[in-house]
């Protein structure tokens, strides 16, 4: 099937508002957060394109676990994932960043069409240029799209046909459960009579690992946080000034999460259009929160959503779990 011809630099990008530039659902939702009793920040705003690189170097430090972690998983047992799974499937990338986890399966997995998906629309792009030029037999349609929220649709040219949604990295980790049942129910939506989802589920340790992981030595997970404010700033003309803030990351084991904020050093008042607010010293904003699961509950979840469990790999040390579950039909 030929890609479609569309003015849009990328095959696909969404009219949501966050794409469109900052518009008035963006806004909104900004707003909303931002005037909170405790002040929060949606995570998907982490990932503009200095976000996205950022989480590139993230992935590269000694003590971020998930992404080596994972990796090992999908090279020790790539084959049996490819065999369970089938080639040819509609290979359907959430979250894709810079499309490196799907690409490195494509010589296991022989995908008959690739979809990634990413809300960073910029860095989609700049990510699928350069994988068209060493797959070129692999037709790529790339989609720029907020997947996060309650309506998202793929687009038609996406083959119906044996869809695999590929969602890896614990990304469903950034839903509460309440709410990833409701995503993964959507996902299930899509699925087709014949589709499944191939998902990364990053599972619970004890906070000696966890701590480090997400508040790493030399900082990085820091600038990643703190960039989130430097991305308000252009979208809500806001004055945020990132010097008066610090990271704190850290396992809260009461509810089974890793959570990142935002600290202000020193009382302010902050402005952005429309709207204002005063932070004392010590307040925080909340940024992200990262749900590890145990394996039977991650299976569980799975199911709630409409998934049949077909099989589950995971590392020796039993840190993350690669699950790869059918769609059940609806009823």
């Amino acid at each position: 099937m030929p890609s479609p011809n569309l003015e849009s630099p990328l095959d696909y990008l969404s009219p949501d508002a966050h794409l469109a530039g900052a518009a008035a659902q963006e806004h909104a939702e900004l707003d909303a957060g931002l005037r909170a009793c405790h002040a929060c920040i949606s995570p998907k705003f982490l990932y503009d394109p200095l976000g996205s690189r950022l989480f590139e170097a993230i992935c590269e430090l000694p003590e971020y676990y998930p992404t080596r972690t994972e990796a090992a998983i999908f090279a020790r047992h790539g084959a049996e994932i490819a065999s369970t799974i089938g080639t040819g499937a509609t290979l359907i990338d959430l979250g894709a960043g810079n499309c490196a986890k799907a690409a490195s399966l494509f010589p296991l997995l022989r995908p008959a069409q690739y979809v990634p998906v990413d809300i960073s629309a910029d860095f989609l792009q700049d990510a699928v240029a350069r994988l068209r030029l060493r797959f070129g037999h692999i037709e790529m349609n790339a989609v720029g799209m907020d997947f996060s929220t309650s309506n998202w649709q793929l687009p038609e040219f996406v083959r119906s046909g044996r869809r695999l949604f590929f969602y890896p990295g614990s990304s469903i980790g950034n839903f509460a459960p309440g709410e990833a049942r409701a995503f993964l129910r959507r996902v299930h939506a899509q699925c087709g009579e014949d589709g499944g989802i191939l998902i990364g589920i990053d599972l619970a340790k004890p906070a000696a690992v966890l701590d480090p992981a997400y508040d790493d030595a030399l900082g990085v997970t820091a600038a990643f946080n703190l960039n989130v404010l430097r991305h308000v700033n252009r979208l809500l003309d806001a004055d945020f000034d990132i010097r008066a803030w610090r990271h704190r990351g850290f396992y809260n084991e009461a509810a089974g999460r890793v959570e990142m904020h935002l600290e202000a050093t020193r009382t302010q008042q902050v402005s952005w259009r429309g709207g204002s607010r005063r932070f004392e010293a010590g307040e925080w904003i909340h940024t992200e929160n990262s749900y590890k699961y145990r394996r039977g509950d991650a299976i569980r979840l799975l199911e709630e959503a409409g998934f049949a469990t077909g099989a589950v790999w995971t590392d020796p040390q039993g840190w993350f779990a690669v699950i790869h579950a059918r769609a059940r039909p609806a009823h």
